[in-house]
């Protein structure tokens, strides 16, 4: 761990055994010990995942005990942070769980407890207060409010975005599927967009979007503005077509040309095909390009604070003018666990959605 002064100067790395009551110490220095004499030379995916589970709570025990303890010997402004060996345990740790469960293949549906199990841990750990004492959660007593105001800003421009692109990308990915000409039109300008850098593509909002605000009537009413939601909303949306309407082709074409044509033998319509054969059929990889909309907009959805749009990039920028790491990972962490936990839900539902041999035969 890390004590500091204040939330701004770097701290000095301290020892957790040494400042905390050894035997209260003791159980997390043996769990991270076990933990890697389990994990790293297991050959039993079982055991590696045992070892792993092991580590990291032994990592959390130390993070726990080690806090209230340093902070008990320091002034009113100090604080105290997870240092560098906190992280290297927890990469470690966190490698071979992912490692193991790989190994051991599980299904969707148990991917899917095991994410549920996860969070709730998490949930758990940080409702019980027991890591209160941490600069991080600080940041986060200090800001609760706008914490949960900047959430549902970023959840919006990351759902909101995907489900306006899903509404105009099928369409027209449809259409290209049919119609070579136009994809062969649409696709590279699609492609042309996704290569435009993130911020370049934001601040190319601004002004067209301040021109509207200011020349439309009523534009300005309903939160069209050079700064702000609505020039980083619509940058996510002309970033997430190019996936929306690649997997829509790609998925339509995926499906076999014999079902297909025994369709159209059946005296099946263009309209019927599409809903009974071709998107059935392709679903999996039409969820695929939104999963991967998903995921980067989830990301990009940070650069939104840097233009007045809101989001955890909040905090992060905030963090970064205030050279404050603490309040830049208030903004980060929960950025990186909503992109893994979208991508592990995208990933359960195309396995799920995937045809069986039997039923493509």
């Amino acid at each position: 761990m890390t004590l500091a002064a204040n939330r701004i100067v770097a701290g000095q790395g301290v020892m957790a055994w040494k400042v905390a009551d050894p035997s209260a110490t003791w159980p997390g220095v043996a769990a991270v010990l076990l933990g890697l004499a389990f994990g790293l030379p297991a050959r039993w995916a079982q055991l590696r995942l045992c070892g792993a589970v092991l580590g990291l709570v032994g990592v959390l025990w130390l993070l726990i005990q080690g806090a209230p303890a340093l902070l008990d010997q320091a002034g009113e402004y100090a604080r105290v942070s997870p240092a560098m060996g906190f992280w290297f345990l927890s990469a470690i740790f966190s490698l071979l769980m992912v490692d193991a469960l790989l190994a051991m293949a599980p299904g969707p549906l148990a991917r899917g407890g095991l994410l549920a199990v996860v969070l709730g841990a998490m949930g758990a750990v940080l409702w019980s207060g027991l890591l209160s004492d941490l600069s991080i959660l600080k940041e986060y007593s200090a800001r609760s409010d706008a914490f949960y105001r900047e959430f549902l800003r970023h959840m919006g421009l990351a759902f909101g975005s995907l489900g306006a692109a899903a509404v105009i990308g099928f369409p027209i990915g449809i259409l290209s599927h049919r119609r070579a000409g136009l994809r062969a039109a649409i696709l590279p300008i699609l492609s042309f967009l996704q290569t435009v850098p993130s911020l370049a593509m934001f601040g190319l909002m601004i002004p067209l979007l301040g021109w509207v605000g200011h020349t439309v009537p009523g534009a300005q009413a309903i939160g069209i503005a050079g700064i702000g939601f609505a020039p980083a909303f619509l940058a996510l949306v002309l970033y997430s077509l190019l996936p929306v309407v690649g997997n829509t082709v790609a998925g339509l074409a995926s499906a076999p040309p014999a079902a297909v044509e025994a369709a159209r033998g059946m005296g099946m319509t263009p309209q019927q095909r599409l809903l009974r054969v071709e998107l059935p059929l392709g679903l999996p990889i039409i969820l695929t390009g939104l999963r991967i909309v998903l995921v980067q907009n989830i990301g990009l959805a940070v650069i939104a604070g840097l233009i007045g749009g809101g989001g955890f990039g909040t905090f992060v920028f905030q963090g970064l003018n205030q050279t404050a790491t603490d309040l830049i990972l208030l903004g980060a962490l929960p950025t990186v666990i909503l992109a893994l936990a979208s991508a592990i839900v995208m990933d359960i539902l195309v396995e799920l959605t995937r045809p069986t041999a039997k039923e493509t035969a």
